[in-house]
């Protein structure tokens, strides 16, 4: 088994993404060129991965880039760290408190964009843990389902560990592994590695089961297809 240092503390390789691993190089002083040296990654998507990880260049990127550059380097950083932390505090004064009714909105359109809209089956799919919290919070408060109403399905790469994964998701979202369905297994051929290892816990289909009241089954399903079809005519039409 391999394993590396950066700095702070060792590494595991193996059970790293590729993401968790540009994290840590991050963390550990190196700068976006040599990260991408390393993985194998363009500039933008470590950046992208690494941009709310304040950056303290090590021994190795100051012998390699000198003190002049590296002047400029940090500047640029700290302009950067500067500007989205400016962004993001107002934003949150933009956004003020969500109501209830805003919650309603925001899963509307979450599921939307990530929800199954055929065969009349309630499932919204992400790999993003955030994503899945919402959408949990939004199922209860907002179409009243308890935890019971929950059948989650996990969609993995055989590089992933189908224990490690199960047990990430439970944590998640607060459902009993018992409650999951037969994990589904990547292994399609022409999958690049890269994306494979992007995703370190594949992707949670979060499935709806009616537990025996029409209310939760076809019928919330068209409840729901019935409010993303109200918003969009409204929208549409200018009324908002």
């Amino acid at each position: 088994m391999v394993e590396y240092s950066c700095g702070y503390n060792l590494i595991t390789m193996k059970t790293l993404s590729l993401k968790e691993k540009a994290i840590n190089y991050r963390k550990g002083g190196y700068s976006y060129n040599m990260i991408c040296e390393k993985l194998n990654l363009k500039k933008s998507t470590i950046a992208n991965w690494t941009a709310d990880i304040p950056y303290t260049p090590n021994e190795k990127v100051i012998r390699r880039i000198g003190l002049a550059k590296l002047k400029s380097s940090l500047f640029k950083h700290n302009q950067k760290m500067a500007e989205i932390k400016e962004m993001k505090d107002l934003a949150k004064k933009e956004l003020k408190k969500i109501t209830k009714r805003d919650l309603w909105f925001l899963g509307i359109g979450l599921y939307l964009g990530e929800g199954n809209k055929a065969y009349e089956h309630i499932r919204i799919a992400n790999s993003d843990p955030q994503i899945i919290k919402i959408a949990i919070k939004w199922f209860k408060e907002i179409c009243h389902l308890k935890n019971e109403n929950f059948s989650p399905a996990i969609h993995i790469y055989p590089d992933n560990n189908i224990k490690k994964t199960i047990n990430y998701w439970s944590k998640i979202t607060d459902v009993p592994k018992k409650q999951f369905g037969k994990t589904q297994i990547d292994i399609r051929t022409n999958k690049s590695s890269a994306k494979k290892q992007n995703l370190p816990y594949g992707t949670l289909h979060l499935c709806i089961k009616s537990c025996g009241k029409k209310e939760f089954g076809k019928r919330l399903h068209r409840r729901i297809a019935g409010w993303i079809e109200s918003a969009a005519n409204q929208i549409n039409a200018g009324i908002a």
